[in-house]
């Protein structure tokens, strides 16, 4: 599998990263397992994982595979310290996303994770707190880099800046400075390419997209109704799926079928090929109830899209201007 360096670092990380989203909630353990079998066969080193994600459960179950599946070098860990959140927003104060690190390691079982990552955007805790709070997890040792995510484009500069000391950062090496942000991407979101993959791009961050599948809509599997084992199906993340049920998601799933169906292929690997070679993306990272649909997604990293089938696509899925 390809690897591409996340911005302006040394960092490199296959192109197509393992999610765990439902890690230890709708994936049980074995499956899990399975799962980062393939990415690992496959080539791909990548894995993301949240403090929320089944409240610790999927770091837990990570935690438990390190060693037995994948020695902790040969994997990429990315995490999202995934905070209280209140009226002003989510809680990036120094001690609470500290908190979340200490807890995220606790439950991998890890002295440090590759690239740790602020989630979402605080009208409260200082900025300047949230930043050092990312430094100090760098300086101790306990993250290798630090990242942003489910930032807007000038939330992303702001951050950058203020964490250089006010200069547009020419690379990763300071202790603290974001080096990569984290946005839903896919022909379903499209939203990131107004400002934020622009910002990012004269930053010099990384891009790593989430939900590339729009959150599995993209696959096709919802136009003849809900299956019962969908996420859409279940308790947790019915209400993640339901906007992209909508009628305008469905005429851009039907351009993708037409699409899928004229070059013999899954919808799936047409839009796993789109975003993957979207300009500035470091990683896309495609998460997976069951290891058979996540060994689907690797098959599709390797496609390649004729222009008049990117042209087209860009054209129905286009945002509103």
């Amino acid at each position: 599998m390809e690897q591409r360096y996340v911005g302006r670092t040394g960092l490199r990380v296959s192109r197509l990263g393992l999610g765990t989203l439902t890690w230890g909630r709708d994936t049980r353990e074995e499956e899990a397992g399975e799962q980062l079998r393939e990415l690992l066969e496959a080539g791909g080193d990548l894995v993301d994982v949240g403090t929320g994600y089944g409240d610790g459960a999927a770091e837990e179950v990570l935690g438990k595979l390190i060693g037995p599946l994948a020695h902790r070098d040969e994997l990429v860990i990315s995490a999202k310290a995934v905070v209280p959140s209140y009226a002003t927003g989510p809680d990036l104060s120094r001690r609470s996303v500290i908190a979340a690190l200490d807890a995220t390691l606790t439950r991998l079982g890890v002295d440090h994770v590759d690239l740790w990552t602020a989630p979402g955007w605080s009208s409260h805790v200082p900025l300047a707190e949230t930043l050092s709070a990312l430094e100090t997890a760098v300086r101790s040792g306990r993250a290798r880099y630090a990242g942003l995510a489910n930032v807007d484009g000038w939330q992303a500069t702001l951050a950058t800046a203020t964490a250089s000391g006010g200069a547009v950062p020419t690379g990763g090496a300071a202790p603290g400075v974001p080096v990569a942000v984290q946005t839903e991407y896919s022909l379903l979101c499209r939203g990131p390419e107004r400002e934020l993959l622009p910002a990012a791009r004269h930053l010099g961050l990384g891009v790593i997209g989430w939900s590339p599948l729009g959150r599995g809509v993209l696959t096709g599997k919802y136009r003849a109704g809900t299956p019962a084992d969908s996420r859409a199906a279940s308790p947790h993340l019915a209400r993640f799926v339901q906007p992209y049920l909508e009628r305008g998601p469905r005429r851009v799933v039907d351009a993708l079928v037409t699409a899928a169906d004229g070059l013999g292929c899954d919808p799936l690997d047409v839009a796993l090929g789109w975003v993957l070679n979207r300009p500035g993306v470091s990683a896309v990272l495609v998460g997976a109830r069951t290891a058979a649909q996540f060994r689907a997604s690797l098959a599709a990293e390797e496609t390649e899209l004729p222009a008049e089938i990117v042209n087209a696509l860009n054209e129905i899925s286009a945002p509103p201007s």
